[in-house]
């Protein structure tokens, strides 16, 4: 627990639940610097295998702090660049990051919120949750998120909501690709969540590590002969390393693989 988010952790999912309620979660220097070493510590368990990103309160994130904008905002350049670079790191930290993460949205994702939601590998946010790149009414641009925003949305929806500044609701976020499912209350969340971390288990952690680096190795670009290359080269290492070739042993022997969770019956036995 920090002054501003805590940390649990429930056998080989972790949470990290964002903890200022009374500022709708909004962040300054001192939870960016908080949030990016929680990120890095619970990378750094290797008893974790799912990173759940949630908020208390509320609101899910309002994005940035006003007042700490104003503050940074005054600052000598260079600072007002390092503060920026601080942002951004966090971004990419979660972005990057090498477990699968989940967004638990619920309330209001403002500005940067929208950056943590896109950053995340998967979201499921609540039907009355609303969203919005307010950035251009207050004379500022949502530069640090772009990337992961615009990669999860597209660059035509970006046009829209980043030159207006509209809110969006659940809806829309799901039919626009930032968050996978909609679920109609907290408890519908929990039970979607549980089922999206069940899935994930079950799955081999190196071969999800691997998918991860392979999405942002391919997004984007033309199929040339050195994709192709890459590509090949990727499976083939995959496939005879210890975690491939258990997954395939495991199948055609007709069992779980050695990372699967134990079943529900034999953890309550032990």
């Amino acid at each position: 627990m920090t002054a501003n988010l805590s940390i649990e952790r429930r056998g080989p999912v972790g949470r990290i639940t964002l903890d200022r309620p009374e500022r709708h979660n909004a962040f300054d220097d001192s939870l960016i610097a908080e949030l990016t070493e929680a990120l890095r510590s619970i990378e750094a368990d290797e008893t974790v295998r799912v990173v759940e990103l949630a908020s208390a309160g509320k609101s899910f994130s309002a994005g940035a702090d006003l007042q700490w904008m104003r503050r940074v905002a005054s600052a000598p350049r260079d600072a007002n660049r390092d503060d920026a670079m601080a942002l951004a790191a966090l971004m990419r930290t979660l972005a990057e990051l090498r477990k699968p993460t989940i967004a638990r949205v619920q309330g209001a994702a403002y500005g940067g919120g929208v950056g943590l939601v896109a950053c995340c590998d998967i979201a499921v946010a609540t039907v009355g949750a609303r969203f919005a790149l307010s950035e251009a009414k207050l004379g500022l641009i949502p530069a640090v998120i772009s990337p992961y925003v615009v990669a999860a949305i597209g660059p035509r929806a970006a046009r829209r909501y980043f030159l207006t500044g509209e809110a969006f609701d659940a809806s829309d976020a799901w039919r626009l690709g930032l968050v996978h499912e909609l679920a109609k209350d907290q408890a519908d969340l929990d039970g979607k969540i549980s089922g999206l971390v069940e899935a994930l288990l079950a799955c081999g952690p190196v071969a999800q590590l691997e998918c991860k680096a392979l999405i942002r190795a391919v997004a984007g670009r033309a199929v040339t002969g050195e994709l192709i290359q890459d590509t090949a080269e990727r499976i083939a290492k995959v496939r005879s390393s210890p975690e491939g070739m258990e997954g395939v042993a495991a199948f055609l022997e007709k069992r779980k693989p050695s990372w699967s969770p134990p079943a529900e019956k034999d953890r309550k036995r032990g």
